[in-house]
């Protein structure tokens, strides 16, 4: 008799196929010190995630180390550097890179063909190609991207405050600046004291390419202006740092005269968590994006409920534009160490995640990737439209199971949004239900993703090369520090141009060598 042979375990081909035969992965584990990742009676050995995990694909994990959050990435860098690895992981884009070159990890071409659910294709295709051209590398895909919803800094302004003052939205720069000398001169909030700011403010002032968008930043002045500092441009056929560009220059002057005028916030320069001002009734404006009204609106309308926070796409340019950065949709990679039999498996594991994150939180989930398409915010805040106006139903949007809160949003808007339907001041919202947040933000917030005056800046490239990896956190320290220092008075604004030549010389010129394309390099 010949040898005999098993067949294959076809589950392994499948999404969410379980596979006949229990397989184990060893997974590191953030621990949160204060506990709340886990429910009351759960541990990591025994808790909800772990036990669907195994019911559903019959997957064993076990925690091979803890760590703080605030220790991870030192984890992980020292667990690449000994090649002790677990078996599956979240990296940065640095170490994904580190991690390919000392072939460390293994190809997941075929296990994300065979094994991601049509859901998780379906978000990383929405980026149209970017996800993956950060994963690929010589024709092979090293790890699976995260995606994160498209989004943008729109301006926040208390329409109380404008109904109070007789004014309206600022289309422009010029008439933004009136709003916030009013907001700050003309006692808005009527309590009889000179203690409101024009516009919240932070340090962050502005992302860059390997950032995304931060709340309470000044991004929407320098789009104003032409001025899209951090990113990668073109600029007469030649791939050029934003940053280092006369518009840039042009509208520190700008936000240099505001300052000086205590129209932005005064401790700009000191204050560590700018949504103070907005929390505590202080603040008139601020910029984030839709998501205000998940943070930091709540916690002003615990203060005051009747704070009327309305979001409008402005201020405009001088060519009735605004201009908005487009993010990098990838900033956290799925990888699987080199060796492991079972590549497929996280991949499994996450399109549960991905499935029935709704169903079981978000507590627990070990090696949890992010996965949203990049429209979804836009695309939620319409279906949530057309559910008030009527031209929609819920069971319209059954079969967009991508799009994981939409199910919910879709049911349960007309218990939040009071009518009428098209008006969208606090008073017509149940602050009390619990999907007010989401609502709020997709309505109020969502509602400029249509605004026709809107133009789309990306950067020319959001890779971290080798140059990249070794000199932008001393690059970007010296740009942060001369632009802060601008704002603040503390420098004059010659100082840029100084700043401009210690760039080039200090890397930029070299950063900038390296990610031209070849097409572009001359």
């Amino acid at each position: 008799m010949g040898p005999t042979t098993t067949a294959p375990d076809t589950a392994a081909t499948e999404p969410f196929g379980k596979y006949e035969h229990p397989v184990s992965i060893r997974l590191g584990y953030v621990v949160d010190p204060t506990g709340t990742d886990l429910s009351e009676g759960e541990t990591l050995e025994k808790n909800m995630w772990k036990t669907m995990i195994k019911q559903n694909l019959n997957i064993d994990v076990e925690v091979m180390w803890q760590v703080s959050k605030e220790n991870f990435g030192q984890k992980i860098d020292l667990a690449i550097a000994s090649n002790d690895l677990p078996d599956a992981m979240i990296v940065n884009q640095v170490q994904l890179n580190e991690m390919v070159k000392a072939g460390e990890i293994e190809d997941l071409t075929k296990a994300y063909a065979s094994s991601a659910s049509p859901e998780m294709k379906k978000i990383i295709d929405s980026t149209n190609g970017l996800a993956l051209e950060q994963v690929t590398f010589e024709g092979k895909m090293m790890a699976v991207p995260s995606v994160t919803a498209e989004d943008f800094s729109m301006l926040w302004i208390r329409q109380d405050w404008l109904d109070r003052l007789g004014l309206k939205p600022p289309k422009t720069v010029d008439e933004l600046e009136a709003i916030a000398k009013a907001f700050v001169e003309q006692d808005p909030d009527g309590n009889g004291k000179r203690d409101t700011i024009g516009l919240a403010s932070s340090t962050s002032l502005f992302n860059d390419f390997n950032n995304s968008a931060f709340a309470f930043d000044l991004t929407p002045i320098f789009a104003a202006y032409g001025a899209f500092p951090g990113y990668w441009l073109e600029k007469d056929g030649k791939l050029v740092y934003g940053s280092i560009l006369p518009e840039t220059r042009n509208a520190l002057i700008r936000l240099r005269d505001m300052y000086a005028k205590g129209l932005l916030d005064p401790d700009l320069g000191i204050r560590k968590e700018p949504e103070e001002t907005v929390i505590s009734g202080q603040a008139g404006m601020f910029f984030q994006g839709f998501f205000a009204g998940y943070w930091p609106l709540p916690s002003a309308w615990l203060n005051d409920p009747k704070a009327n926070w309305q979001a409008y796409a402005l201020p405009l340019d001088a060519n009735g534009a605004f201009r908005v950065k487009v993010d990098n949709p990838s900033s956290s990679f799925l990888v699987v160490r080199k060796g492991y039999a079972h590549p497929e498996a996280i991949i499994k594991i996450n399109n549960l995640y991905l499935r029935d994150e709704f169903k079981y939180g978000t507590s627990f989930m070990l090696s949890r990737n992010f996965f949203a398409p990049a429209d979804e915010a836009r695309f939620e805040s319409k279906a949530v439209q057309e559910i008030l106006a009527g031209t929609k139903t819920p069971a319209d949007f059954k079969d967009k199971s991508e799009y994981k809160l939409l199910e919910n949003t879709v049911s349960t808007i007309k218990q939040t949004k009071l009518k009428p339907y098209d008006q969208l001041g606090i008073s017509y919202w149940d602050q009390h239900n619990e999907n007010f947040m989401r609502g709020y933000s997709l309505l109020v917030g969502g509602r400029n993703f249509f605004d026709p005056n809107i133009h789309k800046v990306r950067s020319l490239t959001y890779k971290r090369t080798p140059a990249v990896e070794k000199l932008w956190s001393k690059l970007s320290k010296l740009e942060h520090d001369t632009f802060l220092k601008i704002i603040l008075g503390a420098a004059p604004i010659d100082s840029f141009d100084q700043f401009v030549q210690e760039w080039k010389e200090q890397g930029g010129d070299q950063v900038t060598a390296e990610v031209t394309p070849p097409q572009n390099q001359r």
